[in-house]
């Protein structure tokens, strides 16, 4: 299951939304990410149509059982990633950032590795 960066952005976003309101729109994934919302609109549709994600007649947008997977596997990457660079002390505000540039191309094999040693 490929996805490009942006999608993998945008479930995450919409994972962590779903955490923090009642219903994900698009206009709060806007906000959320300081983007247009009509570029949102085309982003969302790509996701559906690539069936990451359903979207009710109301607009609320829902992950599917694949945008799930992909929303979480990112959101664990981002969450010990920037837990571990924090941890050897790069600054909060650098470690969430570079978190967020390696959380799409880093290995499995490697993140797994890294997960092993920072939960030793």
């Amino acid at each position: 299951m490929h996805t490009n960066e942006s999608a993998e952005n945008y479930l995450e976003t919409i994972l962590i939304l779903s955490k923090r309101l009642p219903v994900v729109r698009s206009v709060d994934i806007a906000t959320e990410l300081g983007f247009k919302k009509s570029s949102v609109s085309v982003a969302m549709k790509n996701l559906r149509e690539k069936a990451h994600i359903v979207v009710s007649p109301e607009g609320y947008i829902t992950l599917t059982e694949t945008g799930q997977e992909i929303a979480s596997m990112i959101y664990e990457r981002h969450e010990l990633l920037s837990m571990w660079l924090t941890h050897l002390g790069v600054d909060e505000k650098v470690a969430t950032e570079d978190a967020c540039r390696i959380e799409h191309v880093i290995s499995k094999e490697s993140f797994d590795a890294i997960k092993r040693h920072v939960k030793m």
